[in-house]
């Protein structure tokens, strides 16, 4: 089967692999569609485990199965994360620190052919699209589950004022959830066609980030690896504020640690989704809540990846691209 294997950014392979074997409890994915991720574009951090196939945001049909659960032509989205639901971490609904959620995967990646599918994987990381979710709209659970548990970790709510700095994929997820949670939102950015689009993901108010603001946040979301925008986040929060490192940047963070004490701020971070944020987002999908078909700006073949590749680290335009082998 032909493979996307990750080198670098700038390479990319396509080469033939042996098609997995199924064992007992697993099933095998023909993909259909798979997203390249901001952490797929994070060389610095990707490239620590390359050579690798990446593609983690996976939906398809499956092809064959071996598991009670699941049978052959079933369209479904795979989490390549699942917890164990047994260790400290997951009995405190903290799943996402749960060690097997961080060393489990599907083999061999979403930017291939084929994907088989652990046993536990299909136990508690598989899921049926309803008939009027497609397979690229399957690639945008993932991503949105992620945005459900970080806003839920935080308290996001009604009354409150949310900044959203960023705003690529997950900062346009952010703002349409933060919305419907019924806050205020105002936006960052500095590339006008996303400021645009952040403003028709219903934001209150969107700035270019060269500008200085004059506001007092409840909430801010970090959706860059930008470090201006970091620092800035400092002078933008309200007392008692949390700052939510959605993304991060590749290099740490100067605290000012008075403002810090005195005004009582909390950051925090979230990274990635438990089952349970995945099913909400499923739900948020289906049900029309989280519109995510006009986040859908590109999609490319499994051949041509690496352009597809360029087109998200360029981010003049393009918003989430989506690898349909």
């Amino acid at each position: 089967m032909k493979t996307a294997v990750y080198y670098n950014n700038n390479d990319i392979r396509i080469e033939d692999r042996p098609k997995p074997e199924i064992k007992n409890g697993e099933i095998m994915v023909k993909v259909k569609a798979s997203g390249i991720c901001g952490t797929d574009l994070m060389e610095w951090y990707r490239i620590k485990k390359a050579p690798r196939v990446l593609g983690h945001e996976m939906a398809g049909e499956i092809v064959e199965s071996k598991s009670d659960k699941f049978k052959i032509g079933q369209r479904v989205f795979v989490s390549h994360h699942v917890p164990c639901n047994e260790c400290k971490y997951c009995l405190a609904g903290n799943h996402t620190a749960c060690e097997t959620l961080h060393k489990g995967n599907y083999d061999p990646g979403g930017f291939s052919e084929f994907v088989r599918v652990p046993e536990i994987n299909v136990e508690q990381g598989t899921y049926v699209l309803p008939d009027n979710v497609s397979y690229e709209e399957g690639t945008m659970i993932e991503p949105l589950a992620c945005v459900v548990r970080a806003q839920r970790i935080i308290g996001v709510g009604e009354g409150q004022t949310v900044l959203v700095m960023g705003s690529g994929i997950s900062g346009l997820l952010n703002i349409r959830m933060a919305k419907l949670r019924k806050a205020k939102v105002v936006a960052t950015d500095i590339n006008e066609y996303r400021l645009k689009m952040a403003k028709e993901s219903w934001a209150d108010e969107v700035f270019n980030a060269t500008e200085e603001l004059d506001i007092k946040a409840d909430r801010i979301i970090m959706c860059t690896g930008a470090m201006p925008a970091f620092e800035a986040a400092f002078r933008y929060i309200d007392r008692k504020g949390i700052i939510m490192l959605f993304a991060i940047p590749n290099k740490n963070i100067p605290i000012p640690v008075e403002d810090f004490w005195r005004n009582e701020l909390a950051i925090v971070s979230s990274y990635g989704a438990a089952p349970v944020d995945l099913e909400e987002a499923l739900g948020l999908i289906k049900d029309g809540k989280i519109n995510v078909k006009d986040m859908i700006t590109h999609r490319v073949k499994l051949a041509d990846i690496q352009k597809g590749f360029r087109i998200a680290g360029e981010a003049k335009d393009s918003l989430k691209v989506v690898v349909v082998p």
